[in-house]
């Protein structure tokens, strides 16, 4: 689950990944491997064949602990070419969902403050408040706008119940600890230790609270 703070201009002010490891499996494998990869926006990606919880465009995040960088691990090893070589085996791989760059959240938070103000002028309703909710087979996303244009965002699983409430919990946390923060500026990043602590304590409620199936 993603939660996210857009400023006016649609800008990422604030971004928190609380996502469950459910999604990522860790397999040891032997040479050779019965995966095919491909790179993909520079990052390694399973393009054909599934196994054990590894499915098709699930990106390399690891190989023996190590964490990935895009082609690489985090110790210079190019990693197509690490795998391709049969004296590094058995070796293992951490797979799972290819997590964004902070470009891309950049550019998905600017993207969904124009679709927001989109939707809000094409509304047969005058004076709409604008996209508060999108919902897809594996996720939803929730929006909140304050009066002052401040949008909070926060990608959830379907299931889950009282995304509302969190939202506006959040609102609280921001004015308590950002705006009231002596060294914080309006729409610059928000970097702050109570913030945070207060946001995971407020997260780990809701999921606690929320409906969920037995499959989650």
């Amino acid at each position: 689950r993603t939660r996210g703070v857009v400023n006016k201009a649609g800008g990422l002010i604030y971004q928190l990944d609380n996502q469950s490891p459910r999604s990522e499996s860790e397999k040891t494998f032997s040479f050779p491997l019965d995966l095919v990869l491909k790179v993909h926006d520079e990052r390694v990606i399973v393009s054909f064949g599934q196994r054990d919880g590894i499915k098709v465009g699930h990106a390399v995040l690891s190989i023996n602990g190590i964490d990935v960088n895009g082609r690489y691990t985090a110790d210079g090893k190019e990693i197509l070419e690490y795998l391709g070589n049969p004296s590094n085996y058995p070796l293992s791989i951490r797979f799972g969902r290819p997590r964004l760059t902070s470009n891309e959240k950049l550019m998905l938070a600017s993207m969904f403050h124009s679709l927001f103000a989109i939707g809000s002028q094409l509304s047969p309703e005058p004076g709409s408040s604008g996209i508060e909710m999108l919902e897809t087979d594996t996720f939803k996303l929730h929006c909140f706008q304050t009066l002052t244009g401040i949008k909070f965002m926060v990608l959830s699983d379907p299931r889950q119940a009282g995304i509302d409430t969190l939202l506006r919990k959040i609102y609280e946390l921001y004015s308590d600890y950002a705006l009231k923060n002596p060294f914080y500026s309006l729409e610059m990043p928000i970097r702050c230790e109570l913030f945070d602590q207060n946001l995971r304590s407020a997260l780990e409620v809701s999921e606690k609270a929320g409906t969920f199936g037995p499959s989650s």
